[in-house]
């Protein structure tokens, strides 16, 4: 799996980035997408304008294709995570930042692949697929 990243930011990512790339390379898929690490200004207009919502976020998922075309489709799409609420929400739930960017990428590349959180049977399927992968890499709770 290849992942393009990008810093919109002046915070260094750059250790959360070797471990997403350690991380997504076990998944052994020759599909690729972006990841694009950006402030609260950008993902709240990110969030306003796409989802008609006007409030900072955590994470934000674009696919780049629906369902149908995903299977012959390499990009997946982008990822944008903002750095400042990954810090907040590390400490607000007493982990590790390390543990919240790992568990943002992987959220976001779950809604690339499809899933979602829109009903409480799609939030449990999504949600232990989430587990499933942190805890197969080490990161727990």
């Amino acid at each position: 799996m290849r992942i393009n990243f990008y810093n919109n930011t002046n915070e260094n990512v750059f250790k959360y980035i070797h471990e997403m790339k350690k991380l997504f390379k076990t998944f052994n898929s020759k599909k690729y997408f972006s990841i694009i690490f950006v402030d609260e200004d950008e993902i709240k207009e990110l969030n306003k304008t796409y989802r008609k919502i006007d409030k900072v976020t955590d994470v934000i998922s674009f696919a780049n294709c629906d369902d149908e075309e995903m299977q012959n489709s390499k990009d997946l799409g982008e990822i944008f995570i903002c750095v400042k609420r990954a810090y907040d929400q590390a400490k607000e739930y007493g982990h590790s930042p390390l543990r919240e960017f790992l568990f943002l990428s992987v959220h976001g590349y779950l809604h690339l692949c499809g899933y979602d959180h829109q009903t409480k049977e799609d939030e449990e399927i999504m949600f232990k697929k989430q587990d499933d992968i942190l805890n197969n890499f080490g990161i727990k709770r």
